[in-house]
């Protein structure tokens, strides 16, 4: 969609709200939809080839409203909603969220629309990745996927699921261990290279967290693994939650999963996999083996808001025991109690989450799944990693540079060669210049640069120009260097 189209669709958004207002009187209250009314209204997959806007929105009105009510907060509220203290939208705040309706509910009641089209678009795109079928909602299995804020919230969510799971399993072989004397000894993993979000989980969760020692290529293996759990267990600990990164955030590198996943599985590990940048290209069959091993795992996540054109916040989770989530997290006061809280035929996602409430997040996967379709998706994918190696292609051929890390996707890590000091000098001219900007790592002793593909609309010859720049700038840096 280019700006005059946006322009064009986002004058309808406006008319199409302003007219739902305008006629909320004649709305219903309270949806009469039955329990699974969604699943059969929309395909089992998303589309390969683009709908059109017309066709979606038509849909919005006759598969969404329906599943509306006024018991979420800036819902549908007609004048005679009393049910849901501060209820109450505004006509200026619903210019926000200018491609969906304002329907956030903090229970299944509240909007089935929103809950049962989560559940449908998290099957839509683990299918797209080639999930385990243990982890979609569909056929009364026992995972499911749900969306969560960021890839930090999902990891503290895993975590806390796992220990509470812990926790129970150890209490009811000895009942007379207590959850402070078990808490104390519990013990978490994840790689050097795992993002600090995973550090911070461990802080939250009360936990130690130790980091294991990554190879040559940044990856955890699991002769790492396998000599710390010894370690720890014969000091007295219990080990019980493991994070394995694939794509990590200083280089994009990949923790080994069918080496780390087998031996969590065999110490009774809650393997949690965080593939926050990279699981959007998994969608593609040529990278699709970059997730080998997920099968291990107990809990998956990545972020289509990073590189899958879904706006922030989006944070796509899947477990493989949805109990799990709902056995640490279930609370059921009454003013929370509804109908169908107990059939077994809904989803309560306030019990897979931190927080009650929740936005409408699956309307706008729904809207950029149809609207690009899988081919899409992949075709910008694919451009994507396209454009990083055409980068690393005019690094390599700069014999003052050197590529840190191998090039998988759409991260380039390069550096001049020479002291940290020279590399920090460039840093600090390129963003000072204003015309792109980069950010750092480190990789063991040695101070890198980052070049990310990550716009929408870039092209070749924003990759050309930003290098260019990136060398007239490198040969003021070492001809003062020289001086």
């Amino acid at each position: 969609m280019n700006a005059s189209e946006f322009r064009r669709r986002g004058k309808e958004m406006v008319d199409y709200m302003a007219n739902y207002m305008e006629g909320i009187e004649g709305r219903q209250v309270y949806p009469d939809v039955e329990p699974g009314y969604l699943r059969p209204l929309i395909p089992a997959a998303a589309p390969q080839e683009p709908d059109t806007f017309e066709d979606i929105i038509n849909d919005v009105e006759k598969i969404i409203m329906p599943g509306g009510c006024c018991l979420g907060r800036g819902s549908n509220q007609p004048i005679r909603c009393v049910q849901s203290l501060g209820a109450g939208g505004s006509l200026e705040k619903g210019l926000a969220p200018a491609c969906k309706p304002p329907v956030p509910p903090y229970l299944e009641a509240a909007s089935p629309a929103c809950t049962e089209l989560e559940t449908v678009m998290m099957d839509w795109l683990g299918k797209m990745l080639e999930l385990p079928k243990a982890f979609l909602n569909e056929k009364a299995g026992e995972g499911g996927g749900v969306i969560q804020g960021s890839a930090s919230e999902a990891t503290l969510v895993a975590l806390l699921a796992a220990r509470t799971k812990v926790i129970h399993r150890l209490q009811a072989a000895s009942p007379e261990l207590t959850q402070a004397a078990i808490m104390e000894k519990l013990v978490a993993y994840s790689s050097d290279q795992a993002h600090s979000s995973v550090e911070r989980a461990g802080l939250i969760g009360g936990v130690k967290l130790k980091a294991i020692p990554s190879d040559g290529n940044f990856a955890m293996r699991a002769s790492a693994l396998q000599e710390a759990l010894e370690r720890d267990k014969a000091a007295g600990l219990i080990p019980f939650f493991m994070v394995a990164t694939l794509g990590t955030t200083t280089c994009c590198s990949f923790d080994n999963l069918l080496e780390v996943g087998p031996i969590c599985n065999k110490e009774d590990i809650w393997l949690h996999v965080d593939a926050a940048y990279a699981g959007s290209a998994f969608i593609c069959p040529e990278f699709r083996h970059l997730l080998n091993g997920v099968e291990f795992a107990d809990s998956f996540n990545f972020n289509p808001h990073k590189w899958l054109l879904v706006n922030f916040d989006c944070s796509a989770m899947w477990v493989k025991k949805r109990t799990d989530l709902t056995g640490a997290f279930r609370l059921d006061p009454t003013y929370l109690k509804h109908s169908h809280q107990d059939s077994g035929l809904i989803t309560d996602y306030r019990h897979w989450q931190i927080p009650l409430g929740r936005r409408f997040r699956s309307l706008k996967m729904w809207f950029v799944f149809r609207m690009y379709g899988v081919k899409g998706l992949q075709a910008y994918i694919r451009k994507h990693v396209q454009l990083s190696h055409e980068f690393e292609s005019l690094v390599r051929q700069d014999p003052r540079f050197e590529i840190c890390v191998e090039v998988i996707l759409g991260l380039v890590c390069f550096r001049l060669k020479g002291s940290n000091k020279v590399n920090e000098a460039l840093l600090q001219r390129i963003n000072s210049a204003k015309k792109i900007h980069l950010v750092p790592c480190h990789l063991r002793d040695k101070f890198v640069l980052r070049f990310a593909i990550c716009s929408r609309t870039v092209e070749s010859a924003h990759v050309q120009r930003a290098w260019e720049h990136i060398k007239e700038l490198a040969a003021d840096v070492l001809r003062a260097e020289r001086e």
